[in-house]
């Protein structure tokens, strides 16, 4: 596979910064070079500058006369789709234990996991010449071309499936005005117990019109033929997207955090980091749950009614038994969360400062803390 870095395409095409070129500069590069197809392949492992790229490209790149894929891969993160609701798609507390990010991106579809033992390729084109069962077929030609006789096909749903079960690779697209892309992810040896881990939600009782994703059974590739590494799978993918459309481009190495070449790239990639995209963008929806709260002596069953419109809570009504905690208590902590985020860091600050409040009684302090420490862990 031939590399090339972007700033050897810029100093070969000689249009690096030129102050009077009104285009930014990887547009310009692309538009110099006359070529009808371009490879991309990151040099950043971030989820958020990577997505932030797919965006820049789909925003600045004239696509109508050409075609491009940009080969990509992420430190673990947990990816949802536009229209996702993340409490009722993944594990929000062992995420912020493991340091995992969660990012919400433009497309749609259902949530995936990352990391370095998944490949991310992104199909670049018109968004008349949009066509996603081609697209896969170059995936499945490229793996087909390492292991002849390795059982991968598309499905109606536009997944990759391994041996006609396990899934190894799942879709999701943006159609814009005049351009459009078509992403999909392709397991080769991606940790399938942080997987199962992240992506098991654990808040119960959600009411939702949010896309839910379609649980499957997954595999790695690497488990189904060990030299089938990244590395590899996306060469032989980036010299099947040449072949399949007749390019003859070598693989151009991008830096997604570089502004200079990318101008306003690290203002789209705050946008996608920031709470009020991957949290505040999530549909309206409820929460109905019963949960248990104990202490040394007793035991008794709690309810939560919540209303939460673009991650605030509009409405809360926590009700405990009259008898475990008194009725003020717990009505004080509803009225305090409403207007505030669903969001445990906030929510802990709320309780904490209602704990100060509580008479000088240990059990009572107990109590609350317990049930302060419940709606948290839903969050």
């Amino acid at each position: 596979m031939i590399l090339k870095t972007f700033s050897t395409l810029c100093a070969q095409s000689q249009v690096c910064f030129r102050s009077a070129r009104a285009k930014s500069t990887l547009s310009a590069v692309i538009d110099e070079t006359g070529k009808s197809g371009l490879i991309l392949k990151s040099l950043s492992t971030d989820i958020f500058e990577n997505l932030a790229l797919e965006d820049w490209i789909h925003d600045h790149v004239d696509l109508q006369n050409r075609s491009m894929l940009f080969l990509w891969r992420n430190a673990p993160a947990v990816v949802i789709g536009r229209h996702q609701n993340p409490w009722q798609e993944c594990n929000l507390q062992v995420m912020r234990q493991k340091g995992i990010p969660l990012a919400r991106r433009r497309s749609g579809g259902g949530t995936v996991f990352h990391d370095l033992g998944n490949v991310n390729l992104t199909f670049f084109t018109s968004k008349k010449n949009y066509d996603r069962h081609r697209n896969l077929q170059v995936v499945t030609s490229a793996l087909k071309g390492l292991r002849p006789d390795m059982d991968v096909r598309a499905t109606e749903r536009f997944d990759i499936l391994l041996n006609g079960h396990h899934k190894i690779s799942g879709t999701a697209a943006k159609l814009g005005r005049t351009a459009a892309y078509h992403h999909c992810t392709l397991l080769c040896s991606a940790d399938r117990a942080l997987l199962s881990a992240v992506l098991k939600p654990t808040c119960q009782g959600i009411k939702s019109n949010a896309t839910q994703s379609v649980p499957s059974p997954v595999k790695n590739l690497l488990d189904e033929d060990p030299t089938l590494d990244c590395d590899t799978i996306m060469d032989s993918v980036a010299s099947q997207y040449n072949t399949e459309f007749g390019f003859s481009s070598p693989v151009t190495l991008v830096d997604p955090s570089d502004e200079l070449s990318l101008p306003g790239i690290q203002r789209m990639a705050r946008e996608l980091l920031a709470w009020e995209w991957t949290f505040g963008r999530t549909p309206k929806f409820s929460i109905c749950t019963t949960f248990e709260l104990k202490n040394d002596t007793s035991i008794c069953n709690a309810t939560l009614n919540m209303d939460i419109k673009n991650g605030i809570i509009e409405s809360c009504d926590i009700e405990v038994p009259s008898d475990w905690l008194p009725v003020e208590l717990s009505r004080e902590f509803s009225i305090h969360l409403v207007g505030g985020k669903l969001c445990p860091y906030e929510t802990s600050v709320i309780a904490a400062e209602l704990l100060r409040t509580i008479p000088q009684n240990k059990e009572l302090e107990r109590k609350m803390y317990n049930l302060c420490r419940r709606v948290v862990f839903m969050m």
